[in-house]
């Protein structure tokens, strides 16, 4: 045991002596481990960062409820159009028909965008304000939250009260610092009341979710201000059915499709006049998406590693050359091949782990300051740490591996005479 700790300690000191006597080939030799632990590691953080941002967004949708609307998201659509471009809006016979009969269901709610309208409050107004159109279940469905005022009483939604919810951006932009509740707007021709202002969206890049820029009406309003019905809607209709708790996603699905068949009355034969859609299918797309990134990271780094590896080869050749009559005389004095292998490849480690530290250093440092810049969240994973430090082992070893060879043959009498 003794033996190996002083073979470990001779080799770290070896390693250390060869960066300060040889600096600039030092770093030249572990800039090509650097660059490359630096490549694969960024891209990963980064892809990791944004995988986590993007599914986290998609996750508040749930994973227990399914979408029912005239384009399937799981297949490009673009070859199809036609076909697809005939088929119904979802309407509100089919929210009716869903939430009387489909046992499985917990909630179900109707969507219509209706799009970009000017809304006005005295002398300001906003422009291209997104307004939706939903019935009451809505807020349940998607634990919408608001951070002043209410949601429409039951009583505001059956008469389709004059009543309106705006987004935080909106309300801001409206109102400023005056207080919105209980205000009046002005928006397609109509005077509304304003009951709630929805909570700000959190920091993300793609948030399905996102209220900022929305308005809010109840359907039984809206469909006296616009047609609701309209086949076609370029912003798209759609019903958000929840599973009851006690019921499993695809038994909602299979009652849900023979409701809706029954419904509009398709015969056996007849396809689908509809498509229902999981987020599943978008965190599915998405896992591919990132994969691309990541095997993109490292072929990318692949390169700049090879290089270093090379160079980290070449150092250990020159320290064999160097220290050829030291090696001598330790095979002299009974040293055996394995611990002069052993040697000159832990020597060979720890310059690839230096020069892998000092790459995850530039990217937890690139990650700090992009996170500050870019106000989204970038991180480096304990995961990609190891990740780094491991792949750096396996150069350390590869580049060693001929050169401590090399080293544990030599002839102890010939090394000693040079």
């Amino acid at each position: 045991m003794r033996i190996i700790l002083r073979i470990l300690y001779e080799s770290f000191d070896q390693a250390f002596h060869q960066l300060r006597s040889n600096k600039l080939r030092s770093f030249l030799s572990l800039l090509g481990i650097t660059i490359g632990i630096f490549c694969i590691i960024a891209v990963m953080s980064a892809v990791d960062s944004l995988e986590d941002n993007i599914k986290g967004s998609f996750e508040q949708l749930g994973n227990d409820v399914i979408y029912i609307s005239k384009l399937p998201w799981a297949e490009d659509s673009r070859e199809s159009y036609w076909k697809y471009f005939q088929r119904p809006v979802p309407s509100f016979e089919d929210y009716e028909a869903i939430k009387t009969r489909v046992k499985t269901a917990g909630e179900v709610s109707l969507l219509v965008r209706i799009g970009g309208r000017t809304i006005k409050y005295r002398s300001n107004n906003v422009e291209g304000a997104f307004v939706m159109a939903v019935t009451f279940e809505y807020a349940d469905i998607f634990n919408l939250k608001l951070s002043q005022g209410r949601f429409y009483s039951p009583f505001e939604y059956e008469h389709g009260s004059d009543r309106v919810i705006l987004g935080a951006s909106i309300a801001e932009e409206l109102f400023g610092a005056l207080d919105p509740i209980g205000k009046d707007v002005k928006l397609m021709g109509k005077s509304l009341q304003v009951i709630g202002v929805i909570e700000k969206s959190g920091k993300s890049i793609v948030n399905p979710l996102d209220h900022d820029e929305a308005i809010l009406l109840s359907y039984t309003l809206a469909k006296k201000m616009s047609d609701v019905r309209m086949r076609n809607n370029p912003w798209g209709t759609q019903l958000n059915i929840k599973a009851d708790e006690r019921s499993d996603v695809s038994d909602l699905k299979d009652e849900v499709t023979g409701v809706l068949r029954a419904h509009h009355r398709l015969k056996p034969r007849e396809s689908d006049d509809f498509s229902i859609n999981e987020i599943s299918v978008i965190t599915q797309l998405l896992d591919k998406v990132f994969g691309v990134l990541n095997i993109a990271g490292w072929l990318i780094g692949v390169f700049a590693i090879l290089v270093g590896m090379f160079s980290v080869a070449n150092i250990m050749f020159v320290s064999v050359k160097e220290r050829t009559n030291i090696i001598g005389i330790k095979k002299a004095l009974g040293a055996k091949r394995l611990f002069i292998r052993l040697e000159f490849l832990i020597e060979s480690v720890v310059l690839c782990i230096l020069g892998g530290l000092f790459g995850l250093l530039i990217v937890f440092l690139l990650m700090k300051i992009l996170t500050q810049v870019m106000d989204f969240e970038l991180f480096l994973s304990v995961q990609n740490i190891v990740i780094g430090l491991t792949l750096s082992i396996i150069i350390g070893v590869l580049a060693g591996l001929i050169p401590a060879n090399q080293a544990s043959k030599l002839d102890p009498v010939e090394a000693m005479r040079k």
